[in-house]
């Protein structure tokens, strides 16, 4: 396949700087930081039943990261939810997936001075994207501790979004090469952070547990532990060693790209029985009860 089919089989509507266009023709500049350097930052949002999820605390999260690493766009966070309302508007897209991005932009020619450049804002939609098949939904996946340590947050702050995914990508040809889907990385003291692109929690004994440290603090991770609260289960946020998740009950990732996802398999050995387990049901299911919550979603007007 030539690289036009490929992106002619894109689907989906970008915001790129000020323009909308089909999601096969936008393009990054070359010479923007973003591409050079991995100097950019991004949340990913989600769309269900025509409702954006938790769209107030994204771009409150999306502030949050773009402060963390000195930019700012001129545009207020009403704005910015209004361009990604439009572009999901504009797509008619029920159920979607949305990627929202600033970019630190271009440098002056002669200088590397990452102050001299306007921050750019991209943004687009796609149809909804699991971050797991029907089938893996349905079995549970299969996962491995990775050999490949996470970026500690003392050389980047993993509680800013960002494309810095080598340590994730390289993770997961070593879960491919050992037959299993997904990975969860280790720090250097033993303890495990998360997958690429999703937290991670695992059920002992009737009690949920989550890493807390060195961790992207996702959305659906914070409706994981809302949930839990609601459901008078007791949830401990705290250091887990990976040896922890050998004798695990249950384990599930957590993600806007899919919700939540039961694993079923660690390091070649079964969880449980084998089989998803009934405390991954019940929060799973009240996971996506709560999108009917007028309370947690921001209704998009196709009219």
């Amino acid at each position: 396949m030539s690289t036009q089919d490929e992106l002619a089989s894109i689907p989906g509507l970008a915001y790129m700087d000020g323009k909308y266009l089909p999601l096969a023709e936008a393009t990054i500049p070359i010479a923007d930081r973003g591409f050079l350097r991995s100097d950019i930052t991004y949340d990913a949002i989600h769309v269900w039943k025509g409702r954006i999820y938790r769209l107030r605390e994204h771009i409150k999260r999306f502030r949050a990261s773009m402060t963390g690493l000195r930019m700012d766009l001129a545009l207020t966070d009403d704005e910015i939810s209004e361009i990604l309302v439009d572009l999901v508007r504009r797509t008619g897209y029920r159920d979607a997936f949305i990627m929202v991005m600033c970019s630190r932009g271009i440098q002056p020619p002669g200088t590397r001075d990452p102050r001299l450049c306007r921050n750019r804002l991209y943004a687009y939609v796609q149809p909804f994207l699991w971050i797991a098949n029907e089938e893996q939904r349905r079995r549970g996946l299969r996962m491995v501790l990775s050999k490949t340590q996470r970026i500690p947050s003392e050389a980047l702050d993993q509680r800013i979004k960002n494309f810095h995914w080598l340590d994730l990508t390289m993770s997961l040809f070593e879960a491919y090469d050992r037959g299993a889907e997904v990975t969860i990385l280790p720090l250097a003291d033993g303890t495990v952070t998360e997958g690429p692109g999703f937290n991670v929690f695992f059920v002992k004994d009737g009690v949920l547990v989550t890493p807390d440290r060195n961790i992207f603090e996702g959305i659906t991770r914070r409706s994981v532990i809302e949930i839990a609260g609601d459901l008078q289960m007791r949830c401990e946020i705290r250091a887990v060693h990976g040896t922890e998740l050998s004798a695990a009950d249950e384990i599930f990732t957590a993600t806007t790209a899919g919700g939540i996802t039961p694993v079923t398999e660690f390091e070649g050995r079964p969880i449980g029985d084998g089989k998803p387990g009934p405390i991954t049901a019940r929060i799973r299911d009240e996971y996506w009860r709560r999108h009917d919550d007028e309370t947690l979603s921001t209704a998009v007007s196709y009219e």
